[in-house]
């Protein structure tokens, strides 16, 4: 069964309430259509009769719960969270109102906050920056947690490498500056998403152009570094760096250049030194090894809220919907 299938099966086994803010797009129809037919969510729409009516048009979504944030009910439960939880940033009744009518991404946030949903999806037609804004306003890290970062879950045809091709890469979408201790937290959080998602153990490889100080430079240090503090601060994490990534995959070229790593040659969780080589690093096995690249997912959020690329197809969608129900399971 391929990794999306499972996942499905598993947000199927016990569903969750997922808000799609993004009325205005089509995909989202779409998406909702399939969601409902294999029964993967009870799925929540966000948006005006007039945009349900002109973008839903031929797509079955009787069985949604549609919201139109100018006439609901619940609105006013929604603006005086809005104004407790931003209160010391000096938003007024009114400036929640205007926020949560002009993008529904706020809305969406709040009815998670308030317990009327388990999760959201958005990023179709909107910015990484647009849906993760709105949720590190209102629903906030995780205790402990210093920021968001985002990964993919990345499924390679034909491989043995990792857990038979299935990988987590991070961070791809999120962070553009990362210092070592923020490098040792996105370790422990990716760590932690391959476990839940993929079910198996999660073996840390933090990458580098230099494996056990074979180069010297402050971009190398930076990762060694990311490695001190994460064994310190996560000691049952199963971490290994600096390591190349022929080192981290390579049961061979372990064996010479990292023999001592109980990580290297085995690695299935592979952390990226900056968002730059993340990024390149997951397009270039998507595309050359067309593999599956699901995300990029968040992490680090209070509750699950994940994005979308832009160039989305209505399945990819589904299949962010049943991963963001997952990690509703998972948060209990």
């Amino acid at each position: 069964m391929a990794f999306i299938d499972t996942i499905k099966a598993r947000a199927k086994a016990d569903k969750k309430t997922i808000v799609l803010p993004e009325s205005m797009d089509k995909r989202t129809f779409e998406a909702a259509e399939k969601i409902i037919k294999e029964d993967i969510a009870n799925v929540v729409i966000i948006g005006t009769p007039e945009e349900i009516a002109k973008n839903g048009a031929g797509y079955d979504i009787s069985k949604a719960t549609i919201i139109d944030p100018f006439n609901d009910p619940n609105k006013q439960k929604y603006i005086d969270k809005f104004v407790e939880l931003r209160a010391k940033k000096g938003v007024t009744p009114e400036d929640a109102q205007a926020q949560m009518e002009k993008d529904y991404m706020y809305y969406a946030c709040l009815m998670c906050k308030c317990g009327d949903a388990d999760g959201a999806v958005s990023g179709a037609c909107h910015s990484t920056g647009n849906t993760i804004r709105p949720a590190l306003q209102l629903l906030k890290t995780k205790p402990g947690i210093s920021s968001v970062s985002g990964f993919f879950l990345m499924e390679v045809p034909n491989c043995t490498l990792g857990e038979n091709g299935m990988f987590v890469f991070a961070d791809c979408a999120v962070n553009t500056d990362v210092d070592s201790e923020k490098l040792a937290e996105i370790a422990k959080l990716s760590a932690e998403s391959f476990e839940a998602l993929a079910g198996k153990d999660a073996k840390v490889a933090m990458l580098s152009y230099s494996t056990k100080g074979s180069a010297k430079h402050d971009d190398v240090t930076k990762v060694a570094e990311a490695v001190r503090i994460a064994k310190e601060k996560f000691p049952d994490l199963v971490v290994d760096g600096e390591l190349q990534l022929d080192a981290a995959l390579i049961p061979e070229v372990a064996s010479l250049k990292a023999p001592d790593s109980d990580v290297a040659g085995k690695a299935n969780t592979l952390v990226f030194p900056s968002l730059e080589a993340g990024n390149i690093g997951y397009k270039l096995v998507q595309r050359l090894a067309n593999a599956g690249a699901y995300g990029p997912v968040l992490q680090g959020l209070s509750m699950p809220v994940n994005d979308l690329s832009r160039g989305c197809v209505a399945d990819d969608i589904v299949g962010t919907v049943a991963i963001t129900a997952v990690q509703a399971q998972m948060q209990g």
